[in-house]
């Protein structure tokens, strides 16, 4: 058995015509499955029908802030690769709804451990998509580690080109929110899951002294209201406070000896912070200090082919805010290049998810070898 991957991109705007032109470049020969990614903005209430009416295999996609594929980044349109060789098989499992997060992460994770159990020579990862605008990511992803014996777990968060409105999962012919997919790869072939991000801890470090991790809220740090001490830390003002800022100097925490992201979303009129991911009370974080961005790729994806020599697909989940910093400081082309180049196919995401933790400014994946 072997992994055999082809590739398929649309820019219509029209469903059918869409789909056709994805159904002829993957070909008609049995496909063991389809990953997809589309943007935000067609008729999911037609697309999704129409997706499930074109494929007979298992398809596993949802919504983006751009995807990643032949061409490097894409700002639009659908991206598709098809599976064939028989050396992977996909079971895809619906995690609705969101609201009932224990119970449902609990059937989920019986279903794969029947899987699990009946091929127990065979390899699993699970890949986890999930509405990006749910706020349940940390509690998902822990559970669902937990819940199926710490299976390598990598994962995105759906996106809609940063309106932050409405984000969708792909399940059986409907894009749904409040909803999660774990789809569970049985290999027969290698893969190694990874993550890796451009930023290191600096000296600066604060204690988170009030919190609201349900909410993603930091009140205060080091005893002061949470944006007069970020702004402090990193010898700016309240006034300097923007996206653009919040990005280039991200929260880390230091979970056994490596680093997470924490990323700010935006200042609050009480000068609390809203993050993309929970950060507990009492926990010590550092004001993240970016490395070199290629270096850091290439290293990293060194990393990947001492464990998989040449792999045949990376599935990546790419946090949107490596991409606006990418455009910002004119790295677009040449990362997107990169990832073509390392056969990646994925799209950008709102948080990313890695075993058990949620976390942002990360690229997390997994090599598959052919």
């Amino acid at each position: 058995m072997a992994l055999h991957v082809t590739h398929a991109e649309t820019s219509s705007r029209d469903i059918d015509t869409a789909v056709r032109e994805l159904v002829e470049q993957l070909g008609h020969s049995e496909l063991d499955a389809v990953l997809l990614f589309c943007d935000p903005d067609y008729d999911l209430d037609r697309l999704g029908p129409a997706i499930k009416a074109a494929f007979a295999c298992p398809v596993v996609g949802c919504t983006s802030s751009g995807q990643i594929g032949e061409q490097g980044f894409q700002a639009s349109g659908i991206l598709a690769a098809g599976i064939r060789g028989g050396a992977l098989r996909v079971n895809p499992f619906l995690i609705a709804p969101l609201s009932d997060l224990q119970a449902q992460a609990a059937i989920a994770a019986d279903a794969v451990q029947s899987v699990t159990a009946a091929s127990p020579s065979n390899r699993f990862f699970g890949l986890l998509l999930v509405d990006g605008l749910s706020t349940r990511e940390e509690y998902l992803a822990a559970a669902l580690y937990q819940m199926t014996g710490n299976i390598p777990l990598v994962g995105g968060s759906a996106g809609d080109n940063l309106h932050f409105q409405r984000t969708h999962v792909y399940h059986d012919g409907q894009f749904l929110t409040d909803a999660a997919v774990l789809a569970l790869f049985e290999c027969a072939t290698s893969f190694h899951t990874f993550k890796l991000q451009h930023f290191v801890a600096s000296e600066v470090e604060l204690v988170v002294t009030d919190a609201d991790p349900d909410k993603r809220l930091i009140r205060e740090m080091n005893g002061e209201p949470a944006a007069l001490a970020y702004a402090e830390a990193i010898g700016m003002t309240l006034e300097d406070l923007n996206p653009t800022v919040f990005s280039t100097y991200p929260l880390l925490l230091s979970i056994a000896g490596e680093p997470y992201v924490r990323s700010i979303l935006r200042v609050n009129e009480d000068l609390s912070l809203t993050c993309y991911c929970a950060v507990d009370e009492a926990m010590v974080v550092s004001v993240g200090k970016a490395v070199d961005v290629m270096e850091t790729l290439e290293n990293g994806f060194a990393d990947v082919r001492k464990a998989v020599s040449d792999p045949a697909l990376i599935i990546g989940c790419d946090c949107i805010l490596r991409r606006v910093e990418f455009e910002q400081t004119d790295m677009d082309v040449k990362v997107g290049a990169f990832m073509a180049h390392h056969r990646v196919f994925g799209f950008s995401t709102y948080g990313e998810q890695f075993n058990g933790l949620h976390v942002n400014q990360t690229f997390t994946g997994v090599a598959i070898g052919g």
